[in-house]
């Protein structure tokens, strides 16, 4: 893999493709969670690897490459849905992160029927759950990332989590995977995490 990075450095083609080859399903895994669809999410990509190539010197060798190639990824994707993003003025939740109380509901969920859940979320739901559930970002770290308060983040990371409970329910709620609304895992296909937790409590 170093060898291949050496020769984007040095901007030669075949090794571009080759890296691009390498992590086109872990980069269109992340895309397909911001996106509303494939085409979406590949002009995505695209961008995003284009940052990648443009970067990659920047990289530092030391530290894992697939993390680095996926930050680049979800930052061009946050980039890419920040202005059609409309956080509604939800109550402020700083102190009431668990407000709802257990899921009903503890089911199994494949990845690819997870997704289809989250792409039905509206925009601000959608990212916020993405950031914290799946890509790891703190309530902080969104906070300053989508320029909305702590408060906002947590409300709009409850009504994701609420919205999905409701969509589980309303379709018998027994899929296969491995899914946890309030203690919320998913297993298969993950980009990043095998199993993440949604517990409110970054």
């Amino acid at each position: 893999m170093q060898e291949i990075i050496e020769g984007c450095i040095r901007k030669d083609r075949s090794s571009q493709y080759l890296l691009y080859k390498e992590f086109y399903s872990y980069g269109m895994a992340i895309c397909r969670r911001y996106a509303l669809n494939d085409d979406d999410a590949a002009d995505v990509l695209n961008n995003g690897f284009m940052k990648v190539f443009t970067n990659i010197e920047k990289y530092d060798p030391e530290k894992p490459f697939k993390a680095w190639l996926g930050k680049i990824i979800t930052n061009t994707a946050i980039d890419h849905y920040r202005k059609s993003l409309k956080f509604s003025k939800h109550d402020e939740l700083t102190d009431h992160e668990d407000i709802g109380g257990p899921a009903q509901v503890y089911e199994q969920m494949a990845y690819k029927d997870l997704l289809v859940l989250v792409q039905g979320l509206p925009p601000a739901y959608r990212t916020v759950f993405n950031l914290f559930a799946i890509d790891g970002y703190s309530h902080e770290e969104i906070s300053e990332l989508l320029n909305i308060s702590i408060g906002t983040s947590k409300s709009n990371l409850f009504k994701a989590r609420q919205k999905l409970q409701e969509r589980l329910n309303s379709s018998g709620g027994n899929k296969s995977g491995d899914i946890y609304i309030n203690n919320f895992s998913v297993q298969s296909e993950m980009p990043s995490q095998n199993k993440i937790a949604v517990d409110g409590k970054r």
